[in-house]
């Protein structure tokens, strides 16, 4: 799976990590990703990356918290850990967007917390895509 992951993100792949929480659930993604692309390690961004600003614009994703009292960031991994260059992965650290996309039609979420995750993953595929 190593190999194949590798040669995924070569080809100019993509890759969203979500739905994990806490230092345990990190330290693990970090290890993991460390044996597919040893040289590369994650860097913190925010409301200012253009990921942000692909379709709709999100000035503060972290607004959108996470269950379990975690507050959420976001993370990447960018080509030569340059932040200018390719984006190759990014981790909703410490959050759940898919659990809004999954359950927005059972009311467990406000709509308006639902409509913002759609928007922050509107921008995840318009970004990828044109980049």
């Amino acid at each position: 799976e190593v190999a194949a992951l590798i040669d995924y993100l070569k080809k100019g792949g993509f890759i969203l990590f979500d739905d994990f929480r806490g230092p345990r659930a990190w330290a693990n993604l970090e290890f993991q990703m460390q044996l597919a692309l040893p040289d590369l390690r994650f860097i913190r961004i925010d409301g200012t990356h253009p990921i942000f600003d692909a379709f709709y614009r999100i000035p503060q994703p972290e607004a959108l918290e996470s269950y379990g009292g975690y507050q959420p960031s976001f993370w990447a991994i960018f080509e030569d850990n340059d932040p200018k260059k390719r984006m190759i992965a990014l981790a909703n650290r410490d959050n759940d967007l898919s659990e809004y996309w999954e359950f927005s039609g059972e009311g467990y979420f406000p709509v308006d917390l639902s409509n913002e995750a759609y928007k922050l993953g509107i921008n995840y595929i318009v970004y990828a895509l044109s980049r």
